[in-house]
């Protein structure tokens, strides 16, 4: 318990103090967000907005989580290392992503098949190694068989494995890239689901079938290898982009860029992956999937009858355009991310009593 404590206020101390030495640093070399001109006028005044603004909350995290443990004399456990180098990962191809469309004034940043081949490249790596470096129990970080609040079914084997925890960390990671669009959207969505995984982390710790010979009903708990790191490591990040949204939300002073939101994505997928919540993760982060629905239905739609259903993809900028603020759809973006939390964490809940 004291390791999440100290790694959820270490992260938020270290972006709230970090994130406006970024901003100088990157104010001064004139590393400022590239408005599309296709997108609504009223984000024109947000030009030159000082972006990559993830990489604060990607090392406050890291470390976060290393002094969290050397201060509770904690060893680090594979499982949370594993996630920390996926969201690291992520965060690169971000970054590169991020670069190129600063240095080089190219909207697009990256060209498609480079950036496809960087996020292949690191959940390949996550996918193959998670199903590595078994526990006494003979636990591994991830389980070939699905999950929604556990595992279930049949094993799908290793190969198919790994393309379903491609297709996960790519779905995430471009859901919250998606997401991060207006000032603090997917910072202040992520903080909750970050909290719900911290809260999951610590339940399955407590009601881990390692600890069976001390539970009232040993048949009720949780086969997850290293779930206390998990939490740790969610506490760790719901800290530190806690703490960037102080600088993140309306009017923004930095953005988080490709390097967050990839970062973020990743670290989502490998929580759910890790902690065998995979199914449940589509409900948990609701938002994230209702905003990359709106996307999907926005192009079959156009190529299909070539009318479009919103007035503009993703579904943030649809609502801008009938006329709400940008901070009324945030907010109100944020209750449904809210509610679709307290529905994910009800039926983690109800998954388990069902079990007793």
């Amino acid at each position: 318990m004291r390791q999440i404590l100290f790694a959820g206020a270490i992260g938020l101390f270290l972006t709230l103090v970090g994130t406006p030495l970024l901003i100088k640093l990157l104010a001064r070399k004139g590393y400022g967000q590239f408005i599309r001109d296709d997108g609504p006028r009223t984000h024109g005044s947000k030009k030159g907005t000082p972006t990559m603004g993830g990489i604060a909350f990607i090392l406050a995290t890291i470390i976060a989580y290393v002094l969290a443990k050397v201060i509770t004399g904690e060893e680090m456990r594979f499982s949370g290392v594993l996630v920390l180098f996926l969201m690291a990962g992520m965060g690169l191809v971000g970054f590169l992503d991020d670069y190129i469309k600063i240095v080089k004034q190219r909207s697009l940043g990256l060209r498609a098949k480079a950036k496809m081949a960087g996020q292949l490249i690191v959940g390949i790596a996550f996918a193959v190694l998670s199903l590595q470096f078994a526990d006494i129990r003979g636990n591994t970080p991830a389980s070939t068989r699905l999950s929604f609040v556990e595992d279930f079914g049949w094993s799908i084997g290793p190969v198919l494995f790994v393309v379903w925890a491609l297709f996960m960390i790519l779905a995430m990671s471009n859901g919250v890239n998606l997401t991060d669009g207006l000032d603090g959207l997917a910072t202040g969505a992520s903080v909750m689901v970050f909290g719900a995984y911290t809260f999951i982390g610590l339940w399955q710790f407590q009601e881990s079938c390692a600890n069976a010979t001390t539970l009232t009903n040993p048949e009720a708990c949780f086969e997850v290898r290293d779930p206390l790191d998990l939490a740790v490591v969610a506490s760790a990040l719901m800290g530190a982009c806690f703490g960037f949204l102080w600088w993140n939300t309306s009017p923004a002073k930095i953005f988080m860029g490709d390097t967050g939101s990839l970062a973020l994505g990743g670290a989502l997928a490998g929580l759910a992956i890790c902690s065998r919540t995979e199914f449940l993760l589509a409900i948990l982060g609701g938002l994230f999937v209702m905003i990359t629905m709106s996307v999907v239905i926005q192009v079959g739609s156009f190529k299909m009858t070539g009318k479009r259903v919103f007035r503009m993809a993703p579904l943030q900028h649809h609502f801008e355009l009938k006329g709400w603020s940008e901070v009324l759809v945030v907010v109100r973006f944020w209750i449904i991310q809210g509610m679709c939390v307290i529905v994910g964490l009800g039926l983690f809940y109800a998954g388990w009593a069902a079990k007793k």
